[in-house]
């Protein structure tokens, strides 16, 4: 039964010609499958319709060839060929009552083509904007440049139509679409009609709008994504100019979309945005217009959401993490399930999968692009097979979801944990500066479990082989977890460096574990990740004079894929941390390290009363090779199976970790499926000679 403080989150509202029948607004947002994965795509989508989602949107669309973004794979609509697959996305949305919404995008300035090999297109000549600096330029658009534009976006609007869509955006917000590279003085520098004045600079955007209209009929609410301040000074699209721009147009099209700035400003990760961050600057804009307003700001609280809306700062609530993270949110709300909703924890782990051209992972909900590929629900098991009772050793982000999972199966399911809490690494991390949020994979895993009457959990029990082996379980789950290295072997080091055994040496886990070094420490970075970011943090805010010494052009080089490694950055540098970049640690001397260049080799040491290193993990998988030696004893003991998962097999981030526990309960006592992929695909076909 719904609690009354939350029903205005099901009132109906209308956007345009459309009504949406609650105010759960999926937003745009991408998953790393477009137009290559476009059944696994659709699916996803489709789930969260079942989930009681009110408006649900594509990702961002490529609306034609002459502006694409190679590598990144999104959703195409350059012609008709690409309108079946749409349509069946727009078919999945509509399935449990949801707008279907696509985002059409002219990515102008940020579309290097290089699939396409056109010529960009920009408001003025510059160079393209792209994460990866590619080495393109846009040339200016002239007059009839501007006409073909108008012309490819009122195709787009009819073909959108054809595809069985409710809503339109038109995308000119993170500096990704060309409404908002004529709308910022940044990035258009005219001197004509459409240049100079804000006037002038939005004449494109409603020309765009007037005619998609007419384009689409009076049957497709129109709506417009807009950045609510670029925040890069100046010359810059700011929040003032933003309004200033809305006042002059307020019911130019059907719904306001209103993000923040770049992508990293608006999908910054829990450690450094809160939720609701963007409440300050998109508070008062709906007083002016008539037309409703959606926001954005990770969105995990119903209480929050009613503020929003009640305050008068938002129309409907824009969710693209949170409903990742658990696509049946709004479901959960409605059924007075609140303490059911897998939270985002704000780790941008999806986000990677569109950086690195892959599909998209979740840390909370291993399900996500899962839902074609391998025909998983994420509220729904399957029953269980012919065996009855499970021992999980390990009580990690792998081991909890293996028995959450397995709990639903109807598995009797027992944990052993070694320790006095669950969570593993998730509850020693937590506790890191910034990443407090990380704790809710722990948080509603323990939740869910202490839900389950056939699930048991066992403290302070550190089981060797023969323990196991003399219980009777069935199947065992390994989910021993893993330690980080204290002999810098990683990718700079193939082999242990060499260590004055004099000098202190700190990994992560006597950081984690409470011993954290002062004075004048040299942190070595050769996991790229976050924790060697986090630990800098830690030390420098506990006094010590740190210097962070990595192999890599820049800190914590794989935060490129989670949009806040520029923050990392600022924030180290803030706190006096020396960064050192493209150097090595060679080896640990008497007083300090030894370095060298990781292009010359020229060498150099820096003076440290202790040394941090962060490089890789081992796993401990110390009683799995115990038990692999008396493997001729599992049968008479009773043992099915055996399997390490997790960071027991091979460490990986958290997300890797959830995954690794939900398909071992997934594929517990299913047929071997031999040699056969464990995945959907799907397959180009060819074309005739």
């Amino acid at each position: 039964m719904r609690d009354p403080r939350y029903d205005i989150l099901f009132e109906p509202v209308k956007i345009g010609p459309v009504t949406a029948k609650n105010r759960f607004y999926q937003v745009p947002h991408c998953n790393g499958g477009g137009y290559r994965d476009p059944s696994a795509a659709a699916e996803m989508r489709r789930i969260k319709s079942e989930g009681g989602w009110g408006v649900i949107f594509t990702e961002q669309t490529e609306m034609h060839h002459t502006s694409e973004i190679t590598p990144f794979i999104e959703l195409r609509l350059w012609d008709d060929a690409d309108i079946p697959a749409l349509a069946r996305m727009a078919k999945a949305m509509h399935q449990h009552g949801a707008l279907a919404g696509i985002q059409l995008a002219y990515s102008g300035i940020n579309g290097p083509n290089l699939y396409t090999k056109e010529v960009p297109r920009g408001p003025s000549a510059l160079p393209i904007r792209t994460f990866t600096n590619d080495p393109v330029q846009a040339r200016a658009m002239d007059k009839q440049d501007i006409r073909d534009l108008r012309r490819w976006h009122r195709n787009a609007f009819k073909r959108a139509k054809l595809a069985g869509f409710d809503l339109v955006c038109l995308y000119g917000a993170h500096g990704f679409g060309i409404i908002q590279h004529f709308l910022s003085t940044a990035t258009n520098q005219r001197n004509d009609e459409y240049g100079g004045s804000l006037e002038n600079r939005s004449r494109l955007m409603r020309e765009l709008i007037e005619e998609g209209r007419d384009a689409i009929g009076d049957t497709c609410g129109l709506t417009l994504r807009l950045s609510l301040d670029e925040m890069i000074g100046d010359l810059g699209f700011a929040n003032s100019e933003v309004r200033d721009m809305i006042e002059m147009h307020a019911d130019l099209p059907d719904l306001w979309d209103l993000a923040h700035g770049a992508w990293e400003d608006c999908s910054g990760p829990s450690r450094f945005k809160e939720e609701a961050a963007q409440e300050s600057l998109v508070s008062g804009i709906k007083t002016l217009t008539s037309k409703p307003v959606v926001g954005v700001g990770r969105f995990t609280s119903p209480d929050v959401m009613v503020r929003m809306i009640k305050s008068g700062t938002l129309d409907f609530i824009g969710c693209a993490r949170p409903s990742i993270a658990d696509p049946f949110l709004p479901k959960k709300v409605e059924e007075g399930r609140i303490e059911d909703i897998r939270e985002c924890i704000g780790c941008n782990i999806c986000i990677t999968g569109d950086m690195t051209m892959s599909i998209s992972r979740c840390t909370q909900n291993p399900t996500f692009m899962e839902e074609w590929r391998k025909g998983w629900h994420p509220e729904r098991m399957q029953a269980k097979g012919d065996s009855d009772s499970v021992l999980i050793v390990g009580a990690g982000p792998a081991g909890l979801e293996a028995a959450r999972a397995l709990g639903l199966r109807g598995y009797q399911a027992a944990i052993a944990e070694a320790g006095t809490e669950l969570g593993g690494r998730v509850a020693r991390e937590c506790r890191l500066p910034g990443l407090s949020a990380w704790g809710r994979v722990r948080d509603y895993r323990q939740y869910q479990l202490s839900q389950m009457p056939n699930v048991d959990i066992y403290f302070e029990s550190r089981l060797s082989a023969q323990n196991i082996l003399a219980f009777g379980f069935q199947n065992i789950a390994l989910a021993t977890g893993s330690y980080w290295r204290r002999d810098g072997v990683a990718r700079a080091h193939v082999v242990p460096m060499p260590i004055d055994p004099a000098m202190p040496v700190y990994t992560p886990d006597d950081l984690m574990a409470g011993s954290v070094p002062t004075g004048n420490i040299v942190l070595f970075d050769d996991d790229h990740y976050y924790m060697g970011g986090v630990l800098a943090e830690l030390m420098a805010r506990n006094g010590a004079k740190v210097t962070l010494v990595t192999p890599s052009a820049y800190v914590s080089d794989w935060t490129r894929n989670t949009l806040e490694q520029g923050a990392i950055h600022r924030r180290l540098a803030g706190l006096g941390v020396e960064i050192v970049l493209n150097r090595t640690v060679t080896r640990i001397v008497p007083g300090g390290v030894a370095t060298a260049c990781a292009y010359t080799g020229a060498e150099r040491d820096i003076a440290a009363d202790a040394v941090v290193l962060v490089t890789s993990r081992q796993q401990d998988d110390a009683v799995w090779r115990d038990l692999k030696a008396r493997r001729d004893e599992w049968a008479d003991n009773g043992i099915r199976s055996i399997k390490v998962i997790g960071d027991a097999e091979a460490p990986g981030p958290i997300a890797w970790a959830t995954y690794a526990g939900h398909r071992f309960a997934r594929e517990l006592d299913e047929h071997d499926i031999g040699d056969a992929l464990p995945f959907r695909r799907e397959v180009t076909a060819l074309a005739a000679e």
